[in-house]
């Protein structure tokens, strides 16, 4: 994985600056027909959702009051895992992005939800909407790219220390709303110095982020199962799993959006100047979806539609299958890469590119012995985008 700009052969040369800016108006043109479309059904939808995972969660619950019986164990775990993937994926995440705020509904709104994760809602919001969806696979800007302990682009400086980052990542996908929550205060940039240590904000947003955590563990390994009675320890274990597998679930559908084979990375210069059609552009490209069922998209938060979704991050995410046709289409039509595949061909390649890249290049051993230091010595001089030659639109291999 290189960044784009220095490719030998660039997946967006043959677009002339015309062609960009005629995607963002056909985008553009999209998103204001689906939005001024929104309506009852839409509202209908999440409501439906919101209770439904209610009765799941509440009915899980009550079966693990007896989870000293396996039978009782197994329903009330299994109820509980998929009932804490709704509420973060398809409930928390998606009305965090503002997806629902049209219906000026005060309970379903992003200004007062609270999910069920260890990262404060504010602090979220900050690093995922603002920064993540404003810089998506810019390297140096967007923290998601290796979330700040894996080397995810050849062009990143390679270091000793990366050669244990599958362990890394397994450690962050077994722990993973703890992970998010460290990534979102900046942890390691922040405990650098004295200074940063001592700031006041980062002082007062690690002790909201400490009193969010005390207020899921008194929730999932306190209260719930001193209500179990003689099924407190029983009961403790099927919380324990149920975050496990809702943390596994969701590190492996974030991974499969951002990280797969496919998917390219951007450098800083790339978006200086940055117009609507290649802020546009670079979410096409920077984003891979996931090729499933209806259930399968359900249980993602439809960001199995991740390129969809980071073209409109707050457009419905019940509309994402909906246009994912017509965005296909508009791939084919300009010479695009659709990135797509089956979710265990996806978590294969997500992987097998923590694997690849925690071991160095004949290249980075030369610049280490050479005492190169910085993200990267560029290979090939980097290019705008919009700056490329004109070519005739030749439709790419959709990839699987």
């Amino acid at each position: 994985m290189t960044i784009m700009e220095k490719k030998a052969v660039n997946p967006v040369a043959h677009l002339t600056p015309e062609d960009i800016e005629a995607i963002g108006v056909e985008l553009d043109a999209l998103r204001d027909e689906i939005m001024s479309s929104r309506g009852e059904r839409d509202a209908a939808y999440i409501r439906k959702v919101i209770s439904t995972q209610r009765r799941l969660e509440l009915g899980s619950r009550a079966v693990l009051l007896f989870s000293l019986f396996p039978p009782a164990w197994v329903i009330g775990t299994i109820g509980l895992s998929i009932a804490k993937i709704i509420e973060n994926m398809e409930i928390g995440h998606n009305v965090m992005h503002g997806q629902w705020d049209w219906m000026r509904d005060p309970k379903i709104h992003s200004t007062t939800w609270e999910w069920d994760n260890a990262s404060p809602a504010a602090q979220w919001k900050h690093a995922h909407n603002e920064i993540h969806h404003t810089f998506t696979n810019v390297v140096g800007r967007d923290n998601d790219l290796g979330y700040g302990i894996m080397r995810v682009d050849e062009d990143q400086r390679w270091t000793p220390g990366l050669l244990g980052q599958p362990l890394y990542n397994f450690i962050n996908m077994c722990l993973f709303e703890y992970g998010i929550a460290a990534y979102d205060l900046q942890l390691g940039r922040n405990l650098k110095t004295k200074k940063r240590r001592r700031d006041p904000k980062f002082r007062a947003e690690v002790k909201q982020v400490r009193n969010k955590i005390g207020r899921q563990m008194l929730k999932d390994y306190i209260i719930h199962p001193l209500l179990s009675g003689p099924s407190f320890l029983a009961t403790i274990g099927a919380n324990a799993v149920a975050n496990l597998v809702r943390n596994v679930w969701t590190h492996s559908v974030i991974m499969c959006g951002h990280f797969p084979n496919g998917v390219e990375t951007f450098s800083k210069t790339s978006i200086e100047g940055e117009n609507r059609g290649e802020w546009y552009l670079r979410q096409m490209l920077g984003s891979a979806n996931i090729r499933g069922s209806k259930f399968m998209h359900f249980m993602t938060g439809n960001l199995s539609h991740q390129i969809e979704h980071h073209l409109f991050p707050d457009m419905p995410s019940n509309r994402y299958a909906e246009i994912a046709p017509r965005i296909r289409d508009l791939f084919q039509r300009y010479g695009l890469t659709y990135t797509t595949g089956p979710l265990p061909v996806q978590v294969a390649s997500a992987w097998f590119k923590v694997f690849r890249l925690a071991l160095p290049t004949k290249e980075d051993l030369r610049q280490r012995r050479e005492g190169g230091r910085g993200t990267g010595t560029p290979r090939r001089p980097s290019k705008r985008i919009e700056g490329h030659a004109s070519a005739r639109r030749t439709p790419v291999a959709i990839t699987n």
